[in-house]
């Protein structure tokens, strides 16, 4: 067995089968522990690095578990079939693997030495030479880019965006990983036609990157806050129509990019 397999990480769930989080058919790691509080996020259960007890269903359930790279790797190799039938892989998400960087670039190691593709959802908001011990072992990088404007994202995630703006620029430049931006829209956030010009003229900016997802704003996360004993300070925020999103789509589309609603 490699020494890295005995990498120790915090993860809070495993998900099969997904077709959002990267191309093809994927395995969704999901870790514990992230920098920024959006008042949006649908995994709140994934902010705390600890282990956290969330009443779920009617039942109490543990969040977060540790494991090794040991651990997950038999989890992974049962799916193989599906990667390459599909080009799919494995995905870290969270929270944000970032915030493990010395068990997430191990357990990606372990997936490049066995042939599978892999891909990291991130806030990208972390040291630069963190982000480097990532990008050997990474084939695709899904970066969100929230807002342009640091003080308004510094209200509504806590954090200011300028290291996020500069490490979107780094990996580009880098050109280690094919780089898609997200962004997550939030009404009264980032929905207008104008913020989401700013994000996508920015994108088109950074070297290589043809990519850009339209995240529609949802409720899915909102039992999980009551689950945790928290208050979901976004449940008077109403829905954004298809019509409206199609709208943003055709502003965002100007910026030359291959953009999509979802993904």
């Amino acid at each position: 067995m490699e020494n890295y397999y005995l990498a120790q990480g915090r993860i809070f769930d495993i998900q099969k089968y997904s077709i959002h989080d990267g191309p093809g058919i994927r395995t969704i790691i999901f870790l514990k522990g992230c920098a920024l509080r959006c008042r949006w996020c649908c995994n709140p259960e994934s902010q705390s690095f600890d282990i956290q007890t969330m009443l779920f269903e009617g039942r109490e359930k543990i969040m977060g578990q540790d494991v090794t790279v040991a651990d997950l790797i038999p989890i992974i190799k049962q799916d193989v079939f599906y990667y390459n039938r599909s080009g799919g892989g494995v995905t870290l998400s969270g929270g944000e693997s970032l915030l493990q960087p010395n068990f997430a670039p191990h357990l990606l190691h372990a997936c490049k030495d066995l042939g599978i593709n892999t891909a990291i959802e991130t806030t990208g908001f972390a040291k630069w030479e963190i982000i480097e011990k990532y990008l050997p072992y990474l084939d695709y990088v899904l970066m969100d880019i929230k807002h342009m404007n640091s003080d308004k994202h510094r209200e509504f995630t806590t954090q200011p965006n300028e290291l996020i703006i500069e490490n979107a620029r780094k990996i580009a430049e880098s050109g280690m990983v094919n780089l898609t931006i997200r962004v997550p829209v939030i009404p009264t956030f980032n929905h207008t036609p104008e913020e989401i010009r700013a994000i996508s003229e920015f994108a088109a900016s950074l070297p290589g990157v043809e990519r850009l997802h339209l995240l529609p704003y949802h409720r899915l996360g909102q039992g999980k806050y009551e689950g945790l004993g928290r208050e979901y300070s976004m449940s008077h925020i109403e829905l954004m129509s298809n019509d409206y999103m199609k709208r943003l789509l055709e502003v965002a589309k100007r910026s030359g990019l291959k953009c999509q609603i979802g993904g």
